[in-house]
């Protein structure tokens, strides 16, 4: 994939750690220049000199994305910049932790709703015009099998990653006349950190890792992809298209 995708623009959310980290080294060693956002300055210093060394740019946004200010200026900031963008990477999310949906705290229902939803929304809002005016803008969220298997526990991160699906169908649906393609990504079990928050008792080492992922997710940002309002199902490495009520 070496230089596929030179002097384009890639936002990557979360990108210090796991599948955000793994993506936004393969898009700067593909040749994109990345829009790192991460809470982490140290874990983004961390990951721009990951990307230096395979010959890659990046543009460093330490910043949480329940700060909806930020992530309005930050489309204010790649217009007078660049005045396009190729990739959005919606990659960061919270798990919020497992318990009976009674039981949890409010705060953290808000917070899981805010990062996995809200905030993604916003950048939407923020990033359309961007990526309207590239030749072939790209949109691609993380999504979850916990969308559609709504297993007990799971209430906040369930119910947000189904509704991160609906948000990007519907945005797939506005834009399905234009140049931009949505995707969503089920990574299926992966060696992160949320993974071994959730599965304490799992053994990491029988897992995939963020970094098999990666080339997957570059398939989808390129020119050439052509699908849109589907999901890409890394455990069977198929492209699923959701199902619609009779």
């Amino acid at each position: 994939m070496a230089g596929a995708l030179a002097g384009r623009v890639a936002v990557v959310t979360g990108a210090s750690r796991g599948i955000g980290r793994a993506t936004a080294v393969a898009l700067g060693a593909a040749g994109a220049h990345v829009v790192a956002l991460a809470r982490s300055q140290g874990g983004l210093e961390e990951l721009d000199d990951q990307i230096r060394q395979e010959g890659g740019t990046a543009t460093l946004v330490p910043l949480d994305l329940k700060d909806v200010a930020a992530l309005d200026r930050l489309g204010a900031a790649l217009h007078e910049r660049w005045g396009r963008l190729d990739i959005l990477f919606g990659n960061a999310g919270l798990l919020g932790g497992l318990a009976p949906l009674g039981h949890f705290d409010p705060k953290i229902w808000d917070d899981v709703m805010a990062v996995n939803v809200t905030a993604n929304w916003r950048l939407i809002r923020s990033l359309d015009p961007l990526l309207r005016a590239a030749d072939a803008g790209r949109a691609i969220f993380v999504s979850s099998g916990s969308a559609h298997s709504c297993r007990a526990y799971w209430g906040p991160y369930s119910v947000s990653k189904a509704a991160l699906e609906a948000l990007a169908r519907t945005y797939a649906a506005e834009t399905a006349t234009t140049a931009i393609k949505v995707m969503l990504v089920n990574p299926g079990p992966l060696r992160t950190r949320m993974r071994a928050a959730a599965m304490p008792g799992e053994d990491p080492e029988t897992l995939r890792t963020p970094e098999d992922l990666a080339p997957h997710i570059l398939r989808l940002a390129a020119p050439d992809w052509a699908e849109s309002g589907k999901i890409y199902d890394f455990p069977t490495d198929r492209v699923l298209t959701p199902q619609r009520p009779a």
